[in-house]
C-alpha cells in the first residue's frame, strides 16, 4: 500500500469537505442577510397623533394640554426611527443594513423634520418673546437630535436620540403639570408662520431635487429682481442639473420620509393651533395641505423607482412625487399669507 498516496487522497478529501462546508456557510449567511434585508426594507405605518398623545398622557398620569400633542408627535416620530423593523439602519456597518439605502434615506427625511420641529419648539413655540429664556429640556432635546445620524459608537446615534426623546418627555411632563408653570407652549399665528416658512423651504428643495431626476436646463436666478446688486461669483447663467442615476431612489425615499413625518406634524398642528387657525378662517387651508401630501404615502407597486421621461411610456415616480410636494408647498404659501392677515 502506498502510504503517501493514501495520505494525499485523505488530505484532498478533507479539503473538499472544508470547502463545501465553507460554501454552505457563506451561502446560508447570504440567504439570511437577504431575508433580513427584505424584512427590514419597510416603512412604518402612520399613526393617529391624537390617540398617541392621549395614550402617552394616560401612561404618565397627566392630561393633554395645548402643545402636548405636538411634542408627543415629535417623540413618537423619533421612536419610530429607532423601533421599526430592523431598528435604526443609517449607522449600520454590517450586512444586511450596510447594503440597504432606501430605508436609511427615508430615515434621514424623517430626522430632518424632527430636527426642524424641535428647533422651532425651542426658538418660538415655548417662548413668549424674543428676549425670553429658552426651555432647558427643549434645548437639550434639539442638541441630541442633531447628533451625527451615521455614528455607531462613542456615542452611538441611537443612544443620543433616546436621550432626546427623554428630554422631550420631561418637557411634556412639566407642560401638563400645573405645578411647573415654567413650561409653556404658545400657539400664536406668528410662531406657526415661522415653522411653515421652514417647511416651505424644505419642500421647495425636495421638489427641485426630485425634478432633476430627468435632467433639466436651469437658469441662474440668484440675483433676479435686484438690479442694484452686482454678481459676486462666476456662476454660469445656465447649467445642466441632473440627479445621478444611482441617487434617484435615495432622493425619492428621502422625500417619502419628509412627507411621512410632515403629515403627522401637520395633524398635531391642526390640534394644538386649532383656535388660531379657526380665528383666521385658515383651518381648511391646513387640512388641504394634508390632503395634498397624503398621496405621497401611496404604496409603490413597482419593484424599483422608475425614471421614465416626463411624457414617455414609462412612469417617473420622482416627477409624480415632485408634483404632490409642489402642490402642498403652494398651499403652504397661501396659508402663511392667511396667517399674516389681521
Amino acid at each position: 500500500m502506498n502510504w503517501k498516496f493514501w495520505q494525499t487522497g485523505a488530505d484532498t478529501g478533507m479539503a473538499a469537505w472544508i470547502g463545501r462546508i465553507a460554501a454552505l456557510t457563506l451561502g446560508g449567511y447570504v440567504v439570511v442577510c437577504a431575508a433580513l434585508g427584505w424584512w427590514w426594507d419597510h416603512e412604518p405605518e402612520a399613526f393617529s397623533v391624537d390617540d398617541n398623545a392621549q395614550a402617552h398622557a394616560a401612561a404618565k398620569g397627566v392630561t393633554v394640554v395645548t402643545g402636548y400633542t405636538t411634542a408627543a408627535t415629535v417623540a413618537r416620530l423619533a421612536e419610530s426611527l429607532l423601533d421599526k423593523r430592523g431598528g435604526y439602519l443609517s449607522n449600520d456597518i454590517f450586512p444586511p443594513g450596510v447594503w440597504l439605502d432606501n430605508v436609511p434615506s427615508w430615515e434621514f427625511g424623517v430626522l430632518v423634520q424632527i430636527r426642524d420641529m424641535s428647533r422651532e419648539m425651542r426658538l418660538d413655540f415655548s417662548r413668549s418673546q424674543s428676549q425670553s429664556a429658552e426651555d432647558a429640556d427643549l434645548s437639550e432635546a434639539e442638541g441630541k437630535f442633531y447628533w451625527d445620524n451615521a455614528s455607531w459608537v462613542f456615542p452611538d446615534t441611537e443612544g443620543e436620540y433616546r436621550k432626546g426623546i427623554q428630554y422631550l418627555e420631561r418637557y411634556m411632563h412639566r407642560l401638563a403639570d400645573p405645578n411647573h408653570p415654567d413650561a409653556e407652549f404658545y400657539p400664536r399665528a406668528d410662531n406657526l408662520r415661522n415653522w411653515l416658512a421652514g417647511v416651505s423651504t424644505r419642500l421647495g428643495s425636495l421638489s427641485q431635487r426630485l425634478s432633476s431626476a430627468v435632467g433639466k436646463r436651469q437658469l441662474n436666478t440668484g440675483l433676479a429682481g435686484d438690479s442694484s446688486v452686482p454678481p459676486t461669483g462666476t456662476a454660469p447663467g445656465e447649467t445642466e442639473v441632473k440627479t445621478p442615476w444611482l441617487e434617484i431612489d435615495d432622493v425619492f425615499y428621502e422625500a417619502r420620509g419628509h412627507t411621512w413625518a410632515l403629515l403627522h406634524l401637520l395633524h398635531a398642528i391642526d390640534h394644538d393651533f386649532k383656535d388660531v387657525l379657526e380665528k383666521k378662517n385658515a383651518r381648511i387651508s391646513l387640512q388641504q395641505i394634508i390632503r395634498e401630501l397624503e398621496p405621497t404615502q401611496a404604496p409603490i407597486w413597482s419593484p424599483m423607482v422608475l425614471n421614465g421621461d416626463g411624457l414617455g411610456l414609462v412612469a417617473n415616480h420622482s416627477l409624480v412625487m415632485a408634483s404632490y410636494i409642489s402642490r402642498a408647498n403652494a398651499a403652504i404659501i397661501d396659508l402663511r399669507n392667511l396667517l399674516e392677515q389681521g
